[in-house]
């Protein structure tokens, strides 16, 4: 049974090539499918991933769990989707794409559902957890495909608009998890995007195509005329678990500063995320549609500002960790300022959650994209979950801590602590700064 699972996933077989006129025809037509399908692909996944945080104070409310308990449930998650991404990412350098990305939507559908249906601690979060480790077969399956379709020269560019695809998913998710809470309860918060997901599970299935040789067409470094310097002969080559693990990932020093770097970054994304719905209710007065409110803003400013910097660090030759410095410096007054914003002045606060959305998702994008720069077209999924894992590390200490430290302490020593981990980002990233894209 396992076997045949196993074999029903594995990448789709090349067919034999087409005519050129063909070629000519079809390739921009797939290239246009893939991404369009991987864009609603990871939007969708965020959507049935960032409807927890804008009711967990309803939730709270509802059946009486305090901050360190929704804290726990958040940390849950994260750590979960740390270990999915690498774990999961894995399996998608070696599955279909289209099948892949289509059954993980289906199973963090129904993790949704069953998620609204109980009203028990527990189980609420086992499942949540569940769809953590889940959602990693999310990012793999999108990458893999945007890799084979689009050549290196093109990685920029083209990730760099795909990312606004959660920041879309993130902010509708927001929205639309406190608006359906408001006038069917909280549960209705899981099933609406449920149903959502199990649309696109089938749309996807449909829709998304695995690599060009399984379609007849050549590999896109043929079709671009584009290779990678130490790939020309064989970048075609499957890579065994051990050159992934010790030729690819392990033994890159860049690579783990990347990552060390990457749990502070995602301190810094998702403190407001996670948090921020809360943090304006309980502390600003915002409204349970207010506190949904701010997440569309930080995610809407977080896809001008990723298409903003991604068009800069093209003026400095794709020196994206230089870029990631200079987006993350102005975090840091907007981390403060909030700490100090007048009760009574939401607006206030609202423009300040546009600016930490503009600029926390430009060191979140080019972690992604430098971990592919490092790596190979082969290594994609894994490579990113690596550095993905150690980011979602830092989602779980701010999950739980943020959580801790405002239950006991208050909201103003948690921002300190957020001002900390931002600096300490900065740093490190620092130590990247003349890094160019590999190939």
């Amino acid at each position: 049974m396992i076997s045949a699972l196993f074999h029903w996933f594995r990448p789709a077989p090349p067919t034999p090539r087409l005519p050129p006129a063909e070629v000519a025809r079809l390739y921009p037509r797939y290239r246009w499918r893939v991404f369009e399908s991987a864009f609603i692909a990871y939007a969708t996944f965020y959507i049935v991933r960032n409807n927890f945080a804008p009711v967990s104070r309803e939730i709270g409310a509802a059946l009486h769990y305090d901050n360190s308990m929704i804290g726990d449930i958040i940390a849950g998650t994260s750590i979960a989707y740390g270990l999915g991404k690498l774990v999961m990412g894995y399996f998608a350098d070696r599955s279909d794409a289209r099948k892949y990305a289509a059954a993980g939507m289906l199973l963090t559908a129904a993790l949704n559902f069953m998620f609204g249906a109980t009203t028990q601690y527990w189980a609420h979060l086992i499942l949540w957890t569940l769809n953590g480790f889940v959602q990693g077969m999310g990012y793999g399956p999108c990458t893999r495909g945007l890799s084979h379709w689009y050549s290196v020269k093109e990685r920029g560019a083209i990730f760099g608009v795909w990312n606004i695809s959660h920041n879309i998913g993130g902010g509708i998710a927001g929205f639309l998890a406190a608006k359906c809470a408001e006038h069917w309860g909280w549960a209705s918060a899981f099933y609406v995007p449920g149903v959502i997901a199990t649309l696109c599970a089938f749309y996807l299935f449909w829709r998304m195509r695995d690599t060009p040789q399984a379609e007849g067409l050549p590999p896109v470094e043929e079709y671009k005329n584009d290779y990678p310097p130490d790939e020309r002969g064989d970048h075609e080559r499957e890579l065994s678990a051990r050159e992934l693990l010790f030729k690819y990932i392990l033994p890159n020093k860049m690579l783990w500063v990347l990552s060390i770097a990457n749990i502070f970054v995602y301190i810094a994304r998702y403190a407001m995320v996670d948090w921020g719905p809360t943090y304006l209710k309980e502390v600003k007065g915002a409204s349970l549609a207010q506190g949904g409110f701010s997440t569309l803003v930080i995610e809407f400013a977080g896809a001008a500002g990723m298409l903003t910097m991604g068009w800069l660090s093209d003026k400095l030759g794709g020196r994206r960790a230089r870029v990631s410095v200079m987006a993350m410096i102005p975090l840091l007054v907007a981390f403060a300022a909030i700490r100090v914003t007048p009760k009574g002045m939401l607006w206030l606060d609202m423009t300040l959650f546009a600016v930490i959305g503009f600029f926390v998702y430009t060191p979140v994008m080019f972690s992604g994209v430098m971990s592919l720069d490092l790596t190979t077209k082969k290594a994609v999924g894994t490579a990113a979950g690596f550095v993905g894992f150690f980011g979602y590390v830092g989602r779980v200490i701010q999950g739980k801590g943020l959580g801790w430290v405002s239950q006991h302490y208050g909201w103003d020593p948690a921002l300190w602590a957020i001002l900390g981990c931002t600096a300490i980002g900065i740093i490190l990233l620092a130590f990247l700064w003349n890094v160019r894209p590999r190939g």
